[in-house]
């Protein structure tokens, strides 16, 4: 696969809330750029890090967190194929959080320099990915929303609502399935809850039959009723209709 191949996956995501030329994408997809492989939980950045490159998620999911002090981790955002997660650091010289593999993956590393060049040289592109950026601050928004008012189901619920359209406009979900490699121990660090309250909450879904979970297949078997019992209204996503 070549480089403007494994950059097409930015490009795609970028375009389910931005429409883009060709000459746009094709300056987009010439960046240079390194691939690497990631085993779970390892780390691509960590808290206090002076990063000198930006990564694309090519394949698989990645995850934000903090470890307190007490070893507890907060696990801050998900992150799926064509997403950059850690554009920020490009002008943010250290990092403040960890960037890790929830599942095995693939990232494509781009270094800064030349990134910083090419949104000088091209600003509406540049634009377009800080527009990218602002709705990632807008999905840390609803998270701080749901883990301070939302109860325990409709948290879950809405998590669910969220990283199906989020997948499903990538082409990587359709007909209101998606893989969820998240353990319960993650879900729990996602949502402020314990291991054993997201086993009950899961189960509350089942049992509602909204959601059925079979091995890390997840199917939601009641959209609508499903969005109704989150709350869930994907406006913050910023989804292009078309896309």
């Amino acid at each position: 696969m070549s480089d403007r191949d494994h950059l097409s996956k930015l490009t795609r995501r970028l375009q389910t809330n931005t429409e883009l030329s060709q000459v746009e994408i094709d300056r987009l997809e010439s960046l240079p750029m390194q691939i690497r492989t990631l085993a779970r939980f390892q780390d691509v950045v960590q808290e206090g890090d002076h990063p000198t490159q930006s990564c694309v998620v090519l394949r698989g999911w990645l995850f934000r967190y903090r470890i307190l002090e007490s070893g507890r981790r907060q696990i801050l955002s998900f992150h799926v194929a064509g997403e950059m997660p850690d554009l920020h650091s490009i002008y943010l010289e250290v990092m403040d959080h960890s960037l890790a593999a929830l599942t095995p993956c693939d990232v494509a590393l781009v270094p800064h320099r030349p990134l910083q060049e090419f949104v000088a040289d091209h600003p509406r592109i540049g634009a377009v990915l800080w527009r990218d950026t602002l709705i990632d601050a807008g999905i840390f928004r609803e998270w701080m929303v749901g883990i301070g008012r939302r109860s325990a189901f409709e948290r879950l619920a809405h998590l669910i609502c969220e990283m199906y359209l989020r997948l499903a406009h990538v082409g990587l979900a359709q007909d209101h399935s998606l893989e969820w490699p998240v353990t319960r121990t993650d879900l729990g660090d996602a949502t402020g809850m314990t291991s054993v309250h997201v086993t009950r909450m899961l189960g509350e879904l089942r049992r509602a039959r909204l959601v059925a979970l079979q091995g890390s297949t997840l199917t939601i078997l009641d959209w609508g009723r499903l969005v109704a019992a989150a709350g869930f209204d994907p406006g913050y996503l910023h989804l292009r209709p078309s896309s």
